[in-house]
């Protein structure tokens, strides 16, 4: 195990109290410095800490990781409310998550797109700017007509989907991921 270093009051480095556990008893100057002893029991009480939970064979349930993510999505807190024009007098609001959360479906759309993070603010009269990041597949080269398609996908599901105008759409590619042959990210 690497130590930083760190020296201990009495200027004895605790990595040479480190080394020293594994080559028998304490040396005198450990047996009465009360900095290396404290130092000695922390490292030994560490080491035995260390031992046990690389000795357990157990694994992590199955399911384990789908009872994270249910957590995680289920402590998704709604952000702030984007106003959508409506014909009569009254108003209507959707939060910023769920307009992200279409405007990012309609980006999956577009093949060798993944859409990461969206952004969503609302500036009035039913209008949005939004600010999109994507993972592009290696195989869209240039990726200019793939970010076309990503673009007009995208403000007809603000527009039909959600009833709301793009005023802004900043699309930025982040990532570039690989495919395998059937359009699956190769792992």
């Amino acid at each position: 195990m690497a130590m930083t270093d760190y020296e201990l009051p009495c200027e004895r480095d605790v990595a040479q109290v480190w080394e020293r556990l594994g080559a028998g008893p304490a040396d005198e100057h450990e047996l009465t410095c009360p900095h290396c002893a404290a130092a000695r029991e922390s490292l030994l009480a560490l080491r035995e800490a260390t031992s046990e939970l690389a000795a357990e064979e157990d694994a992590p349930s199955p399911d384990l990781f789908g009872r994270i993510m249910s957590a995680v999505r289920a402590e998704v807190r709604r952000g702030s409310m984007v106003p959508l024009p409506t014909p009569e007098p009254g108003f209507v609001e959707v939060s910023e998550q769920a307009v992200a959360v279409v405007l990012r479906y309609a980006a999956d759309t577009v093949d060798g797109v993944r859409a990461r993070r969206c952004r969503v603010l609302a500036v009035g009269g039913g209008a949005v700017e939004v600010e999109l990041t994507l993972a592009v597949s290696l195989r869209n080269a240039t990726g200019g007509a793939a970010l076309a398609q990503v673009r007009d996908r995208v403000t007809a599901a603000a527009a039909a989907r959600v009833g709301l105008t793009l005023a802004k759409l900043d699309l930025l590619v982040d990532d570039i991921f690989e495919e395998d042959a059937v359009g699956e990210p190769a792992e």
